[in-house]
């Protein structure tokens, strides 16, 4: 026997005591750890406790028979995956049958050959040491290709996230605008999870795809001069028409790599926020016109995340607002500009806005008005 054999525990079960003495006897010359039952009762509680690699279980005993106490050591997630070597008198095929059909592995006679046995024994433990192998190393590469999926998406999201700042960089010079934006959609998105309207909705999933997707939002500025970009004063109604398309290049751009990736939820949530954050619920927005539930949710949501943060920041034709002020204005907006259940979700956290990281050089513009 090598090592590994010698730490091998079979259970017997035999209400005979001699049957337990010579099983015991045998199976201990042959290197193994014999623990010997006399019911199947005592027999499944042992087992339940501490699980042996392998069981030889006789069918015709009192209280509890072979076929029960079988059936109830595969119900038991411990001793489930154990094999059971049926060893019975009983030589007809319906017993034999039955006992297959309660989850037994083998059936050997009685009066049986020890050589038999053993052979029976060795080559049900060596299949059990096969699954066991195939099953931790199936398990293995699972774990390996999670971790490798795992690694691709966090470098797609860090490409995607960089790009995004990129555009960004070019009209805030903080810097924070998507990372306070993609929190606010998060925790809107964590708050409306609660209500009746929104919950079926809004699964984890949702919640953490408008967290990585909210700073596709304006990505499309990238093809917006820097002479309208970067106006300080108010825009003509031409330079503003220009300044709306960001919203279909960034959705055009992200189409682009959603056909090679078709039914990605992530991109094509990007794409609903690039295209849709500036409709409005009363239908008055762009670039679509689309009008309460026509826009999609995800976009209603960043749509205050939005207008918050850009009422909170100083831009080259603003000063910030203080957080009270831009509060009324999106609450001033519901049912207008803004749907009225997400208006209550932010009123619900408005508080908390002020927190977020990147909010703490807003606060000393807490008394700016214009």
């Amino acid at each position: 026997m090598d090592d590994m054999q010698e730490k091998i525990t079979i259970m017997v079960v035999d209400d005979t005591p001699a049957n337990l003495k010579l099983l015991e006897e045998m199976l201990s010359g042959e290197g193994y750890r014999a623990i010997m039952f006399p019911s199947g009762i005592l027999a499944l509680k042992a087992a339940i406790r501490n699980p042996p690699d392998l069981i030889l279980l006789d069918i015709m005993m009192p209280e509890m028979d072979g076929f029960e106490t079988c059936r109830r050591l595969k119900e038991e997630a411990a001793t489930q995956e154990i094999p059971v070597i049926f060893l019975s008198a009983l030589n007809d095929t319906e017993s034999k049958v039955k006992a297959f059909s309660m989850g037994g592995v083998d059936y050997v006679t009685k009066p049986f050959q020890f050589s038999e046995v053993k052979t029976r024994v060795e080559t049900h433990i060596s299949l059990r040491r096969s699954q066991t192998l195939l099953k931790r190393q199936n398990q293995h590469l699972e774990e390996m290709i999670q971790e490798k999926v795992r690694e691709i998406s966090e470098s797609q999201l860090a490409t995607i996230f960089a790009v995004s700042k990129l555009a960004e960089s070019r009209d805030d010079e903080t810097g924070w605008h998507i990372e306070r934006t993609r929190i606010f959609c998060r925790d809107l998105a964590d708050r409306l999870a609660d209500t009746p309207l929104y919950a079926s909705r809004l699964s984890p999933t949702f919640i953490e795809n408008i967290y990585h997707a909210s700073p596709l939002h304006d990505i499309g500025k990238v093809g917006i001069t820097d002479n309208i970009l970067l106006k300080p004063g108010r825009l003509t109604a031409e330079e503003f028409e220009i300044m709306k398309t960001h919203t279909l290049i960034g959705a055009s751009t992200l189409q682009t790599v959603y056909q090679k990736y078709p039914g990605n939820a992530f991109l094509g949530m990007g794409i609903d926020i690039a295209r849709s954050h500036h409709e409005k619920w009363d239908g008055s927005g762009y670039p679509d016109g689309l009008a309460g539930e026509q826009i999609p949710l995800s976009a209603r949501i960043m749509a205050i995340a939005d207008v918050y943060d850009a009422l909170r920041s100083k831009r080259p034709y603003k000063e910030p607002f203080s957080h009270d002020k831009s509060a009324a204005i999106i609450v001033e907006g519901s049912g207008r500009h803004f749907d009225p259940v997400v208006v209550e979700a932010f009123i619900a956290l408005s508080q908390e806005l002020v927190e977020i990281p990147g909010s703490a050089w807003l606060k000393e513009e807490e008394n700016v008005c214009v």
